[in-house]
């Protein structure tokens, strides 16, 4: 059996390639979408709601927000009841970018799946939903698990 990431892979890196090309006039990379996508959507999400969702690290979402918030796209404000939370807010120019995000992203979508009948697009959905699902649970259980071994090496073993 022929793996699949080798094309998941290529045609992430492709995607990659199509989005920065479309939205760098607006001083955005391809890895922001999702970020984009998620603030507009759930105003106040937390980073590390952020890094759940997007199945990245804690720094990573932190330098991402860090670059959208120095191009005036977001910001960033401690929780009130948790300060050690911080809360992220799109500004309303996050929010005018917004339908140019998703028109790239229905550009790719439609692109790669000219051709196909509905009933093929609808089962490619389903099938690769349920990879997604799998794919998660897999990560998040390694990073719980990391968690809990970082825990243990620092208050060593009880």
């Amino acid at each position: 059996m022929r793996g699949i990431m080798k094309y998941v892979n290529r045609i992430h890196r492709s995607m990659g390639v199509v989005y920065n090309n479309r939205l760098r006039e607006y001083g955005i990379n391809h890895c922001q979408h999702p970020y984009i996508l998620l603030i507009c959507q759930y105003p106040g999400i937390t980073q590390e709601e952020l890094a759940r969702s997007v199945c990245v690290n804690k720094s990573n979402v932190t330098r991402q927000l860090a670059s959208l918030e120095g191009e005036g796209y977001l910001t960033r404000r401690p929780d009130e009841d948790d300060k050690r939370l911080m809360r992220v807010y799109p500004t309303e120019k996050m929010e005018a970018l917004l339908p140019h995000v998703r028109e790239v992203m229905g550009d790719w979508n439609a692109l790669l799946l000219e051709g196909f009948s509905e009933e093929e697009r609808a089962k490619l959905i389903s099938m690769l939903e349920i990879i997604t699902i799998r794919a998660t649970e897999a990560a998040h259980s390694t990073l719980r698990g990391s968690e809990r071994s970082s825990g243990e090496k620092e208050g060593g073993s009880r």
